[in-house]
């Protein structure tokens, strides 16, 4: 957990799904946010905020800079960008795997690297407890709003609300499930999309993580803070499944499991992680 916490920022909007391409888009034509968006964007002033704000959380700009980042480039470039307007799930995988890591937003490293663990089964209310006690001076309802802002992000609540519901940037992975019991209202983080998750993007994850060496333990990729397996809600079986077909599709990658120590080891140097998702493109 960062020593900053962020819980507001958002303007309580959540992040709409043309949004980032928008952003990305009005950064590169001006090189910065200035008062103008508002007319260039065609939203009012809170809006343009709220923009801002998404785009440094899911790291399609710098947060010092404001400069596009690689990853932004990779997808949004005018002439070059892989998935421009999202129309590929694993961009939205990637996505949250930015919102997680680049901790921008302290609700997502939260909740994806502690909180689902310690609470499988959670409301509101023991969220905005157990932040209070990491630090009893934040405001309770800017909590409750910015958990609200969460729901919205990965979970589409209902028909009356499609349009609103659906335009939750990450809902269509489906990671967050309502439980209703005993009268109240309870949220679980479940990834029943481990399937698909292409490789790629997998081996991509584990390269970018700069602690790593050449050799990294099961235990290590399914349960280190930023881990892949952290960061996807990966069940241990899956996650090893994964590594077993990594290896056998890259053959300078092994995936050993030696008297019960499992791990990856890159027998060479390691493979440059652009190189790598950006073949899952072609």
């Amino acid at each position: 957990m960062s020593n900053k916490l962020i819980f507001s920022g958002h303007e309580t909007f959540h992040c709409k799904g043309l949004w980032l391409k928008k952003g990305y888009d009005y950064v590169e034509k001006e090189g910065k946010f200035v008062d103008q968006a508002c007319i260039d964007l065609g939203v009012g002033r809170n809006m343009v905020s709220s923009i801002r704000f998404w785009l440094k959380a899911f790291d399609i700009i710098d947060t010092k800079n404001e400069k596009s980042t690689a990853i932004a480039n990779l997808l949004f470039d005018e002439n070059n960008g892989k998935d421009k307007y999202l129309e590929d799930e694993t961009s939205l995988w990637l996505l949250h795997y930015h919102l997680v890591v680049n901790d921008f937003s302290s609700i997502y490293s939260i909740i994806f690297n502690e909180f689902r663990k310690l609470k499988p089964e959670f409301s509101k209310e023991n969220f905005i407890k157990y932040v209070e006690g990491v630090d009893s001076g934040l405001n309770k309802n800017t909590i409750a709003k910015d958990f609200s802002v969460f729901l919205r992000t990965y979970y589409s609540k209902n028909e009356k609300d499609i349009e609103d519901s659906f335009s939750g940037i990450l809902s269509d992975l489906e990671l967050v499930q309502e439980i209703k019991k005993d009268n109240s209202t309870k949220y679980i983080i479940q990834n029943n999309k481990q399937e698909i998750i292409p490789l790629e993007l997998i081996l991509f994850i584990i390269l970018e993580n700069k602690d790593y060496g050449k050799s990294i333990s099961f235990k290590n990729l399914y349960n280190d803070f930023n881990s892949v397996g952290n960061i996807f809600a990966f069940s241990k079986e899956q996650l090893e499944k994964k590594l077993i077909l990594i290896s056998e599709k890259y053959k300078d990658i092994i995936y050993s499991n030696d008297s019960g120590i499992k791990e990856l080891q890159f027998k060479n140097e390691k493979p440059n992680s652009f190189d790598i998702i950006t073949e899952y493109y072609g």
